[in-house]
C-alpha cells in the first residue's frame, strides 16, 4: 500500500509539471492506458494545480504593467476583442522613393 501512495504522489507532481500521460507512464515504467485507467483523478488534479499556478502568475505579471499580458487576459478572461470594423477608420500611407 505504501508504494501506491508513492506512485499517486509522483503522478500528482509530474502532471503538475506539465508532463503528458506517455511521459509519466514511461517515468513510472507502466503502460499509459493503465496510468489513465487507474490514476485519472491524480492526473487531473495535478494539471488543475498547474493551471491555477499559471493563471496566478499571469495575473501577477499583468498587474505589474505587462501590456501584452493585460491584452491577452482581457481577451481570454473578459471576452474583449479587437473589432475588425474599426480598421476601416485607419488610413495607410505609402511613401515611395525613387532611387537612381
Amino acid at each position: 500500500m505504501k508504494r501506491r501512495k508513492s506512485v499517486e504522489k509522483q503522478i500528482l507532481e509530474l502532471s503538475g509539471l506539465g508532463l503528458n500521460n506517455t511521459e509519466i507512464a514511461n517515468f513510472l515504467s507502466i503502460d499509459d492506458t493503465t496510468l489513465k485507467r487507474n490514476y485519472e483523478k491524480f492526473l487531473t488534479k495535478g494539471r488543475d494545480i498547474l493551471k491555477k499556478k499559471l493563471r496566478k502568475k499571469q495575473i501577477e505579471v499583468a498587474m505589474k504593467g505587462n501590456a501584452t499580458m493585460l491584452i491577452w487576459l482581457g481577451k481570454v478572461l473578459l471576452g474583449q476583442k479587437e473589432d475588425p470594423l474599426d480598421l476601416a477608420n485607419f488610413t495607410i500611407v505609402v511613401n515611395r522613393k525613387v532611387i537612381k
